[in-house]
C-alpha cells in the first residue's frame, strides 16, 4: 500500500506511538480519570490526605460509592492508602497527578 507521508515521518511515528504494553497502562489511566466522581476525588486529594468518611461529607458522596471508587483509584495506582489504627488515609501516590488534571483543564479552557 502507498502512504503520501515521507519515509521521516513514518519512522517518527512508529518511533513515537507507545508499545502495546504503554498503550494498555495509558488506557487504564485514563479509564481511571474518566469518571466525574473519581476526578472530584482526585481533585479533594491533591488538597488533603483524607479518610473515606471525610471525603464522602466533603463531596457529598455516599460512603459505599466513595469507598468503591477509591478502590478503582487504588487499582490503578493513583491512591495509596494509610492505616492509622482503625482508620485508612487515602492521598494521591503521585503529585504529578495534579499536573495531569490542569493540563485538562488548560485544554478545555476553563
Amino acid at each position: 500500500m502507498e502512504t503520501l507521508l515521507d519515509e521521516n515521518t513514518v519512522a517518527l511515528i512508529r518511533d513515537y506511538v507507545p508499545r502495546n504494553a504503554t498503550l494498555h497502562m495509558l488506557s487504564e489511566f485514563f479509564g481511571a480519570c474518566a469518571d466525574a466522581t473519581r476526578t472530584k476525588i482526585i481533585c479533594a486529594l491533591s488538597i488533603s490526605e483524607m479518610c473515606v468518611g471525610d471525603l464522602a461529607r466533603v463531596l457529598k458522596l455516599n460512603q459505599t460509592t466513595c469507598s468503591h471508587q477509591l478502590r478503582l483509584l487504588r487499582a490503578a495506582d493513583i491512591v495509596s492508602a494509610r492505616r492509622d489504627g482503625k482508620i485508612v488515609y487515602y492521598s494521591l501516590k503521585n503529585r504529578r497527578i495534579e499536573d495531569v488534571m490542569f493540563a485538562g483543564v488548560r485544554f478545555l479552557g476553563l
